[in-house]
């Protein structure tokens, strides 16, 4: 490690993702000096998200219209592949070119004062006093304040003592540069505990073309090559189409236990800042990150709280569906989701999960499939 010493900053970010950008804009927009250090590349390389935004989190963003395409319905496929409608009204989801999102949350960051680091890998952290002495990508920085954004096998986490992640969903997604005959305002969902047991598979439509992948619960290792094979047939995608595949790992236990100590904290999927059910994480990083560089500028000026008090306050707590994790995980038998999708309770459930409100359910016979009749809607 080198001593070469970069100059001082209010506030080191480790990790460009979601979390990190908005950490970093919020708090340089604030006044202070901000430092993102990324172990990449580049901004959006190597991904390991699906980059699909749900509404609340397209609405904060203002993600520019060229980089997304709008769903605004949902398609869920039981394992014989009967299927139901849902949609919730005035809801979306936006799927995205990523790579170039994250390369313009960078961006906006910068504009907002913020330094941006690529290939400048963390390697060490030593607290002195009130000040951080750390060593990324070969230099020395020291800094006021420490935030750890890289991911869900955070390397801040483990050298400052912090809680790591310990349960996982394994996701793994192919891209194809055109979308066959998949439909355009549909999010297809599958539940099949032959191909994604614990979890779903999915196709949607994207900027750039489609995007075909599945995630299994903790322990379990994710084959897409059986799934790819049927949207192919399903949705006449070509093989021959295939841009590349990303694939990660989806934190899945809630809230790490110990996630500040003094100077520093986490955020984002490095905290566990996920949900345990549907592994949705983007809406949470963007939101809790930029909490997180507000509250750390607030404090280091005098006008407010450590900033893990003010962030506690703010925190989903999980528990419900943390509890449905474990049992999703349990991975339930094929036949119980064949009965259960065509029945109201389930409707109502499915919409919850997805829309966060009531909506509606209607036939849907893709591809010449059996739909299911118009089910009768409650109030959940």
């Amino acid at each position: 490690m080198s001593d070469t010493a970069e100059p001082t900053y209010d506030l080191v970010v480790i990790g460009g993702g979601f979390a990190g950008l908005a950490s970093a804009r919020a708090a340089a927009l604030r006044g202070l000096r901000v430092a993102v250090l990324e172990a990449k590349p580049a901004l959006g390389a190597r991904l390991r998200t699906t980059g699909i935004f749900v509404r609340e989190a397209a609405d904060a963003c203002d993600i520019p219209t060229r980089l997304a395409h709008r769903l605004t319905r949902v398609r869920l496929y039981a394992p014989n592949r009967t299927s139901i409608d849902l949609d919730g009204p005035g809801y979306y989801f936006l799927t995205t070119d990523t790579a170039e999102v994250l390369r313009w949350l960078g961006e906006e960051a910068g504009r907002a004062g913020a330094e941006i680091r690529t290939a400048c890998r963390f390697e060490a952290a030593v607290r002195e006093g009130e000040r951080w002495r750390l060593w990324a990508g070969g230099r020395l920085f020291h800094a006021r304040y420490l935030l750890g954004a890289d991911g869900a096998r955070s390397a801040t986490a483990a050298a400052l003592g912090l809680s790591r992640n310990r349960r996982f969903l394994a996701g793994v997604e192919q891209e194809y540069r055109e979308r066959g005959r998949l439909d355009p305002a549909f999010l297809h969902c599958f539940l099949d505990r032959r191909i994604a047991p614990g979890y779903i598979a999915w196709a949607i439509a994207s900027p750039l073309g489609a995007q075909v992948g599945l995630a299994v619960s903790h322990g379990r290792k994710p084959k897409l090559g059986r799934f790819t094979r049927e949207a192919e047939l399903l949705f006449g995608l070509q093989s021959s189409d295939a841009a590349g595949r990303r694939a990660g790992l989806i934190p899945c236990d809630g809230i790490v236990p110990r996630w500040s100590c003094p100077g520093a904290m986490l955020v984002g999927d490095a905290a566990g800042m996920v949900s345990p059910l549907t592994g949705g994480g983007i809406h949470p990083a963007l939101a809790l990150g930029r909490r997180a560089g507000q509250a750390i500028a607030d404090h280091l000026a005098g006008v407010g709280p450590a900033p893990e008090i003010a962030l506690a306050r703010e925190l989903p707590r999980y528990g419900a569906k943390r509890i449905l994790r474990r049992m999703m995980d349990a991975a339930p038998p094929n036949w119980m989701f064949d009965r259960l999708l065509s029945t109201g309770p389930m409707a109502r459930i499915a919409r919850r999960i997805f829309f966060h409100q009531s909506g509606r359910t209607g036939p849907a016979a893709p591809e010449g499939r059996p739909g299911i009749a118009d089910s009768e809607i409650g109030s959940p």
